[in-house]
């Protein structure tokens, strides 16, 4: 299985996921043209995606869903609550391309199964993902836009090995910058976005000893820096038992507005 981020954070969201020859994208919330460019960036044709699974509603997420479902002629895959708002958004469909899925359901060979993250939106999910069987089998574990780990989260991401995860913002640069009240305590809330911390203490329960690849995503322009977030996540993992059982393991941050390399699991 391989993945990338094509981009991450306020300004829009993606990121594609692939077994093989076939991919999807996890929501597009750049343009068609952008995806479709960050994904020519990556060597991924286009006639590879077999569909966008959405995550949430907002318009960092799924600015570019409607677009490019109609030019590549392709499914969009979201929830029956998700659709009642994204049926205001996305544009026309035909009923083939507008997929309702339960839960867990399968898309491009891979098996995904979706979990609730705290966020204000009207629904808003993680996926864990799975391709391959017993000793073949890799799974990837996706979550960004919660305010808290939830219980679910810890079931969906626990174990996975690799994770893209979010690293929104470091809680001092969020209080002391130049956002309103009202925004600060929306971002810093229960249904807001994971400050770093918040991350890497949640990152103590999901890495195990398989764990290969730590992407951190979502990262505010304004409240965080790669570095603030590489620095935070890296202290508190080197201080666990996590940096003696599990020597391998690589992080890094996923680039505002360009993918990062294609990442293969093996």
């Amino acid at each position: 299985m391989h993945f990338a981020t094509l981009a991450s954070g306020s300004s829009g969201n993606s990121m594609v996921v692939g077994d093989g020859e076939q991919n999807f994208l996890v929501d597009c919330g750049v343009s068609a043209r952008g995806a479709l460019h960050n994904l020519s960036l990556l060597g991924i044709a286009a006639q590879s995606i077999r569909g966008v699974v959405v995550t949430h509603e907002h318009h960092d997420h799924i600015q570019g869903v409607g677009a490019l479902a109609r030019k590549l002629k392709i499914p969009v895959y979201a929830t029956p609550g998700l659709w009642e708002e994204l049926d205001r958004s996305v544009g026309k469909l035909t009923p083939e391309q507008r997929v309702e899925v339960s839960r867990s359901f399968c898309c491009a060979g891979i098996q995904v199964k979706l979990f609730p993250t705290s966020h204000d939106s009207r629904e808003s999910y993680g996926l864990r993902l799975t391709a391959g069987r017993g000793d073949k089998r890799q799974v990837i574990g996706i979550a960004t836009d919660s305010g808290a780990i939830t219980k679910e989260m810890d079931d969906g991401l626990t174990g996975c090995d690799a994770l893209i995860v979010e690293a929104n913002h470091d809680q001092e640069r969020l209080w002391q910058g130049s956002y309103p009240w009202y925004l600060k305590k929306r971002v810093a809330g229960e249904f807001g976005h994971l400050a770093n911390r918040q991350l890497a203490e949640a990152l103590l329960v999901w890495v195990q000893e398989n764990t290969q690849k730590i992407v951190l995503a979502h990262l505010s322009e304004e409240n965080n820096t790669p570095e603030l977030a590489l620095r935070t996540v890296l202290h508190t993992l080197r201080a666990s038992p996590i940096a003696k059982q599990n020597p391998g393991l690589r992080l890094r941050v996923a680039p505002r507005y360009q993918p990062h390399d294609l990442i293969v699991l093996g």
